[in-house]
């Protein structure tokens, strides 16, 4: 009885959970940035540009930092640092003798760096506590909207590009036989980036944007047979495993929303990978 009794408990919790606005707001912000991260994700693990997505999602802090202490919207900063950061990159990995790994390494550190200098000026770490961690449960209308917005132009660039991005991801050289621009792609593709992480950070907090990019996708890697597959089970990794750390976290309040979400993407990877040993 004491343990039919709990069950009966959680399963009024997670009952009562989806009859809080917040929670279905925070629901349907994390789909709508869970399919973005997780399709361009796809692409990142094909590319093994893990390290790039990590630069995108950390260079953002500096901008969002700078707009809150100058009175502007937060995700105009960020975007901004996100741009600044794709461009940068670029730019230095296209002088000679400077691979990209390295480009990456030198932009992430700057613009990190310049974000925590612009938090010391502010005299108050705590204020941006939510920009570093997260806080999907104070998410607003507005910030749906921003969400939306963002997450129709990522889909609807990848429809574009798609066949271009698929065959560079696997074959560059060969892709450029063909008459596509890898440069140009790998530069939209950045951009893309910048764009779904700016989205992103208010859910789980700019430490925590690069696994909703890499962990969905790697599960999808493990089980899909191609790439239309890969982001199908990413986009379903993602939002059902954000789903999970959800209500872990609506049910354990002690535990941050941005680390149950990133924990609950993490178990679909985990099972996978012991079934696939």
């Amino acid at each position: 009885m004491p343990v039919l009794g709990i069950k009966i408990t959680m399963l009024n919790n997670i009952l009562s959970a989806f009859q809080e606005d917040f929670f279905l707001r925070a629901l349907l912000a994390l789909f709508l940035s869970g399919i973005s991260a997780a399709c361009l994700g796809s692409y990142i693990i094909l590319r093994r540009m893990s390290f790039i997505s990590t630069a995108m999602t950390h260079s953002i802090l500096p901008g969002v930092v700078l707009a809150v202490l100058l009175g502007f919207s937060a995700y105009w900063g960020a975007l901004i640092a996100a741009l600044l950061t794709a461009a940068g990159i670029s730019w230095i990995s296209s002088r000679k003798g400077t691979s990209e790994d390295s480009a990456i390494g030198v932009m992430l550190s700057v613009m990190f760096a310049l974000g925590i200098a612009f938090m010391g000026l502010s005299h108050s770490w705590r204020d941006f506590t939510g920009l570093l961690f997260g806080s999907i449960v104070s998410v607003s209308a507005e910030d749906i909207g921003v969400i939306l917005g963002t997450t129709f132009i990522v889909l609807f660039c990848l429809r574009l590009v798609h066949k271009e991005l698929e065959l560079a991801s696997f074959d560059e050289e060969y892709a450029h036989l063909l008459g596509a621009k890898p440069v140009l792609l790998r530069s939209v593709l950045l951009i893309l980036i910048a764009l779904a992480a700016v989205a992103s950070v208010r859910l789980v907090g700019a430490l925590l944007t690069t696994a909703l990019f890499i962990i969905p996708s790697t599960t999808g890697v493990l089980i899909g047979k191609n790439l239309k597959e890969v982001m199908l089970w990413s986009v379903i990794c993602a939002c059902g495993g954000g789903t999970l750390g959800l209500i872990i976290s609506y049910t354990f309040q002690g535990i941050p929303a941005g680390a149950a979400i990133v924990l609950g993407c993490a178990i679909p990877y985990f099972i996978v990978r012991i079934k696939n040993r």
